[in-house]
């Protein structure tokens, strides 16, 4: 009797996907698939459908056609709450952090903890307080606490926060668009400390970066897109740059 190893069975299938925006078909039937607990990597140029793909995931845009699979079942993903009812957050480049809040406030930003009795409900901030310590440290290296005003932080512990909310939900999959675009060497590295730490804990990465050292060093499984459709992937170990190169200006055929 064979058994499925928990940490390499797909967890989500995006098949034939298109999305057009009036005479532009920024998606020509693009199809992934992504594995439990493994980094996948989503590059491509400028124009490529990379971020139209992403928004289709997480629940910004509907697919014109297509279809979007979680665990074996066909999902709706008609809005970002839709996505994030199915396990699936989404750390955008803008983060989405509000500066003038604290840290574990923006943890809960439409998802307060309330204690009391029917209408007599007041916040209960110590609970939110005490769970989003205790998700940050869980996570994040140079963990700032949680009663800091955003816009104190650096860039890479704002990056921690916002992964650390994404990943602290329940989610089974977290989408990652250019995380460390913006940030130093040292950042960079608690970044992607916070991404390992995610795939250890058996969460399904998707990670959009122009970055090919970043994608070898993290991802396993590697997606090339081109012209609005998936045109190759590749396992990550059995690949380098000066392919990945070549399959995105289809210099080399997938």
């Amino acid at each position: 009797m064979t058994t499925t190893d928990a940490r390499t069975d797909t967890i989500l299938t995006a098949d034939g996907i298109t999305k057009s925006f009036g005479g532009v078909h920024a998606l020509k039937g693009a199809s992934i698939t992504m594995r439990r607990g493994e980094v996948t990597a989503l590059i491509g140029d400028n124009g490529a459908g990379k971020s139209t793909l992403v928004r289709c995931l997480s629940g910004i845009h509907r697919p014109d056609s297509g279809t979007i699979t979680l665990d074996g079942r066909e999902v709706e993903l008609g809005s970002p709450l839709a996505a994030r009812a199915h396990g699936i957050e989404t750390v955008q480049q803008n983060l989405a952090l509000v500066e003038d809040l604290t840290v574990w406030q923006n943890f809960f930003v439409g998802r307060e903890l309330t204690k009391g009795i029917g209408p007599l409900r007041v916040l209960d901030r110590k609970a939110m307080r005490d769970q989003a310590s205790t998700l940050l440290s869980g996570l994040a290296v140079n963990v700032p606490p949680v009663t800091s005003r955003v816009r104190r932080l650096s860039g890479g512990q704002r990056q921690a926060v916002a992964i650390a909310r994404a990943a602290g939900w329940g989610s089974s999959i977290v989408i990652m668009d250019e995380p460390t675009a913006a940030l130093g060497v040292q950042e960079t590295a608690r970044v992607e400390g916070v991404i390992r730490k995610l795939q250890d804990a058996g969460v399904a990465v998707l990670l959009i970066s122009h970055n090919f050292d970043q994608v070898l060093r993290l991802s396993q499984h590697v997606w090339v897109m081109r012209a609005g459709r998936a045109v190759a992937e590749r396992r990550a170990d059995e690949t380098n740059g000066d392919e990945l190169v070549a399959l995105i200006t289809g210099a080399k055929a997938a």
